[in-house]
């Protein structure tokens, strides 16, 4: 076995690996940080957004070099509620975190491969080299096994409308679209008076993704608010997992001696499958800790202590997709976006107090008693 070469050698350079190489760089910069990634860039082709108060103020120094579009608030609609609401909205492009993560890290140690095989402290790649290190954190994307999931899936286009789009601000959920198929909206984020990034998005049971179809949907959805598209400069998809329930024992079994982060170690919220926080806490985290000498156990207990916080919002995705008839679906949201902002904000955040559980499911249900009654019960 060759010389130690990395302190940490993380696999995987999106948005997870991203923000632990930049946390590292700014709190321990004396420690050696490498990163495989098989693509071209780190981050691939993405957009990830964000509310202010997901961050905590002492971390937003990790992800404000990332953030290329602001606005002071956004706005919801549903076939029978809308709403502006007041958190303060950001964006980031995966060109910013490949900008930002190549210029804390030198050159040599952004290795462009594929880890084939992978212990605690040594990744093989697909050229055959073996790569060293104190620790290795596996955050090379999520994995599946023990895990009841449905799905959230999108296609988003950028937009060019040379008369322009008149949207002033995010429109989070646009609800108003047609739900036969079960909970629909399209998300629309301004980037200028001409430039709107729009994406069609659905829940639903199964992962598949019919690209066409959801080309159609936004295409029809610009006409249909007389947008004139000039063209088309950015796309990108995604099947995202909507945790219903499980077995974290069988997800990540406790004699697996690789440590995990980001998707790959479930951190991530079980209904809205929205990453950003958590991978800023965990960067975080990582950085004042930096437990190298036991990284899989460490890991694998803050990943515990996240499935074990999750259960509220597993319960709500069940209802989701288990309660509602797939048309009514969009009503669990309705009801949802008519709370006062802070809790909504807490609830995004992965901070929902006891309060706040009692207060999403006070009252009757928007969907039938007897099945809501039923996915109560439900876990594994």
């Amino acid at each position: 076995m060759p010389p130690e070469r990395f302190d940490l050698l993380i696999l995987g350079g999106g948005l997870a690996g991203g923000l632990c190489a930049l946390a590292l760089a700014q709190r321990r910069p004396e420690l050696t940080v490498g990163i495989v990634e098989p693509g071209e860039r780190l981050g691939g082709n993405h957009l990830w957004s964000f509310f202010e108060s997901d961050v905590a103020p002492r971390d937003r120094g990790i992800v404000e070099p990332l953030v290329v579009h602001r606005w002071p608030g956004y706005r919801v609609d549903f076939p029978e509620h809308g709403r502006r609401l007041t958190q303060a909205y950001r964006s980031i492009e995966s060109e910013r975190l490949d900008q930002v993560v190549r210029a804390v890290l030198p050159p040599e140690r952004i290795i462009r491969a594929a880890a084939v095989e992978v212990t605690s402290t040594s990744a093989t790649l697909d050229s055959g080299e073996v790569l060293t290190a104190r620790a290795v954190l596996d955050a090379r994307g999520g994995k599946a096994e023990g895990l009841r999931l449905g799905w959230q899936k999108f296609l988003g286009q950028l937009l060019h409308v040379p008369q322009g789009h008149g949207v002033a601000e995010p429109v989070v959920m646009d609800a108003t679209v047609d739900q036969a198929e079960g909970y629909r909206f399209v998300y629309c984020l301004p980037f200028s008076a001409t430039e709107l990034f729009v994406e069609d998005t659905y829940y639903t049971d199964g992962p598949e993704l019919d690209r066409e179809l959801l080309a159609e949907r936004i295409a029809d959805y610009a006409a249909a608010r007389g947008w004139q598209i000039a063209g088309r400069s950015r796309e990108e998809t995604g099947q995202l997992p909507v945790v219903t329930g499980g077995d974290f024992d069988r997800f990540w079994p406790a004699d697996d001696p690789v440590a995990r982060a980001g998707a790959r170690g479930g951190f991530f919220h079980p209904l809205t499958s929205y990453s950003l926080p958590d991978a800023v806490r965990f960067a975080s985290w990582l950085a004042d800790e930096l437990p190298l000498d036991d990284l899989a156990a460490a890991t694998r207990a803050r990943a515990l202590q996240h499935w074990r916080r999750g259960w509220y919002n597993r319960l709500l995705a069940r209802m989701l997709f288990h309660a509602a008839d797939p048309p009514q679906r969009h009503r669990v949201l309705q009801r949802f976006y008519r709370l006062p902002e802070p809790l909504i904000a807490r609830f995004y955040a992965g901070r929902s107090s006891v309060a706040d559980r009692i207060r999403i499911l006070a009252g009757k249900p928007p969907v039938p008693i007897s099945r809501a009654l039923r996915v109560l019960k439900e876990e594994h």
